[in-house]
């Protein structure tokens, strides 16, 4: 196997989605869907005012002071059922805030604190708040269009429809509250957490550049692109410090070719990135403008599943460090992230790694951008779960099985770095078990650690 891909767009000539950095700020934080929301809510409500007036006025054009009076006894029920509604609206924001901080405080204590994030974006909570806080506002300014006149003849509205509104956002708002809760459930069993990672880890891969045109053996190191060059300049940071999230593929390619150049992406997904550290290297020509590259460069406070093929990875291991630690001690949670390990890395067995290299449409390689190659991805998946799991007998016979599956899998090439965790795997348990029958025991493999 290589050391570099050689890559094109897509079968469909696509490329990968840019990350918005405005999404992934409204998506990271809590405040625009509430407002969003209650600014919904009341222009609908000035909507419904002037049609409740429209209602009124025809009533009283046409002399029909009989269905006004039962209007206004309708009224004078509703409004204490709208009364009511905006007393529980309260109570029920506060018991969703308190399942909320709950909910965050036990995944970040027992899972990791990276897991934090699921609850930060999950759609459904922000749409409870929304909700409940819409019709808390709703049912305020529904109690202000109450006439307190009791003659059909002089009154001016009547909130016949704003008031059906009202008990309509109730019955979202049970809705949404019941779905809450079970969404809230879900993502507190470690099980679901997991499998939301894995699911979120596979969206990486399958977004990649599908394999095409060969491959090209790279000298390691140096500082050479394969076939373009040597680096004639480089591209410093000039944005705040954070984590690498993207790069705008596209955008890159477009400037590269109109430049007639090679753009190299220095840091990988995922790493820090500090002002004035070189992210791109150009091979082949001048160094292109730094306004054309502006926003082709997306820097955040954390990491983000977005082209990002190691996070999944990491987010897996901390789960499972964090199992076998003496505060939590449960060896069947580190198992099942173990289980979701050895899918991702079989998934990766075969594909091609450790860097893409993006064509433009004439087929020029236009972008060299880097991401882990499989030793790596097999470090990070075992090397630290592998000292943790040393006096957990349930751990080191999943792991031993998931090798033995890797390698089954694992073309001859990529065999070398898990046979060598099998290897030290055997090692450390040898010196930690105190009999013989119990080393054989812990290293027996077992798919589901014990039976």
């Amino acid at each position: 196997m290589s050391d570099w891909m050689v890559t094109q767009s897509s079968s469909s000539g696509r490329r990968p989605r840019a990350l918005s950095p405005l999404r992934e700020h409204l998506r990271d934080t809590f405040w625009f869907a509430p407002t969003a929301a209650m600014v919904g809510v009341f222009v609908v409500w000035v909507g419904a005012e002037a049609l409740d007036t429209a209602i009124v006025d025809a009533l009283q054009r046409d002399r029909d002071y009989e269905t006004l009076d039962e209007l206004l006894r309708f009224a004078q029920d509703a409004k204490a059922v709208v009364s009511a509604v905006g007393s529980a609206m309260m109570t029920f924001i506060g018991v969703v805030f308190s399942i909320s901080l709950v909910a965050v405080q036990m995944a970040s204590g027992q899972f990791t604190p990276r897991v934090v994030r699921l609850f930060v974006r999950s759609r459904i909570t922000k749409a409870t708040f929304a909700v409940f806080l819409a019709t808390f506002v709703l049912t305020l300014l529904v109690l202000t269009s109450f006439d307190t006149a009791d003659d059909p003849r002089s009154v001016t509205t009547v909130p016949l429809v704003q008031s059906v509104l009202t008990l309509c956002m109730v019955g979202l708002s049970l809705l949404l509250f019941v779905l809450y809760v079970n969404a809230t459930l879900r993502l507190m069993r470690i099980s679901h957490v997991i499998a939301r990672i894995a699911s979120e880890s596979f969206r990486v891969p399958a977004s990649m550049p599908v394999p095409g045109g060969g491959q090209e053996a790279v000298p390691g190191g140096g500082r050479e692109a394969p076939g373009h060059g040597t680096e004639t300049g480089w591209v410093p940071h000039d944005g705040r410090a954070g984590v690498l999230r993207d790069v705008h593929i596209a955008r890159l390619v477009r400037v590269a070719r109109k430049h007639g150049v090679v753009l190299r992406l220095i840091p990988r997904i995922g790493d820090f990135v500090v002002p004035g550290m070189p992210v791109l290297a150009v091979h082949g020509g001048p160094v292109p403008p730094r306004r054309v590259l502006r926003y082709a460069i997306s820097v955040g406070v954390e990491r983000t599943y977005h082209q990002d093929l190691a996070f999944g990875l990491r987010q897996l291991a901390d789960i499972a460090l964090r199992a076998l630690s003496p505060a939590i001690n449960d060896p069947t949670t580190a198992v099942q992230a173990l289980d979701r390990v050895v899918q991702f890395l079989a998934a990766l067995s075969r594909r091609p790694l450790d860097a893409a290299l993006h064509r433009d449409r004439a087929g020029a390689v236009r972008l060299v951008q880097p991401v882990p190659d499989w030793t790596e991805l097999v470090d990070l998946g075992f090397t630290e779960v592998r000292g943790c799991a040393v006096g957990s007998p349930q751990v080191s016979r999943r792991m031993l099985a998931g090798l033995d599956d890797l390698l089954l899998l694992a073309p001859p090439e990529r065999r070398e770095p898990l046979l060598r965790h099998r290897e030290l795997l055997r090692q450390a348990v040898g010196l930690a078990a105190p009999t013989a029958s119990d080393r054989d025991f812990a290293l027996r493999p077992d798919r589901q650690g014990i039976g």
